[in-house]
């Protein structure tokens, strides 16, 4: 009777540490692909439309799987200077409406995910809620995005527009004010996470 007791005893301890185990084995952590990833910040200005590609961005979601797919977290932080133009000028007066000696960093982070919708095999229309920080100003946003996950892979599709004064910043000018930029800029982004 003891030798089964004895036996049985470290046995049922096990079977408790592997239930404990299950939700983290289903918990899957991606990360930011930079060189596969693109992020846009597309914007007018009164000469002409503008576009700035993030050349350094990083990130992570962490998928879970137990029962249906759901998002335990999503980061995704851009480097402020990283922002180009292709054109100097430009860029400097971003990185001063930025105010990038401060804020070096452009980042989001997920607080709640609103809505996710299978929208075939592994694709998700999802609608999710983070907090977005420019400029050191962070301000609440809802953001909708296509997602897809393929084996070791999640690609994140989708466009956010918010206007820069929302965040404190002044649109940049140039040439002493003769070019102004319009307030409201679009997020485009493409995001490609592995395992």
């Amino acid at each position: 009777m003891t030798t089964t007791k004895s036996i049985l005893k470290p046995l049922w301890s096990l079977f408790i540490l592997l239930l404990l185990a299950i939700p983290q084995i289903n918990a899957q952590t991606y990360n930011l692909d930079n060189g596969a990833s693109k992020l846009t910040v597309s914007g007018t200005s009164s000469l002409h439309d503008w576009d700035l590609d993030a050349e350094q961005q990083k990130g992570q979601i962490i998928l879970n799987s137990t029962d249906e797919m759901t998002i335990e977290k999503l980061t995704l932080q851009v480097t402020a200077e990283s922002l180009t133009s292709g054109k100097g000028a430009m860029d400097k007066n971003t990185y001063k409406a930025l105010d990038t000696k401060k804020h070096k960093s452009i980042n989001f982070q997920l607080t709640e995910v609103k809505k996710m919708t299978a929208s075939g095999s592994d694709n998700y229309k999802v609608d999710v809620v983070g907090n977005l920080t420019i400029a050191g100003v962070t301000k609440k946003q809802t953001i909708s995005m296509d997602v897809q996950v393929a084996g070791n892979k999640v690609t994140l599709k989708g466009k956010k527009a918010f206007k820069m004064s929302d965040f404190g910043i002044d649109p940049p000018k140039a040439l002493l004010g003769t070019i102004t930029t319009g307030d409201e800029v679009t997020i485009t982004f493409h995001s490609i996470l592995n395992k």
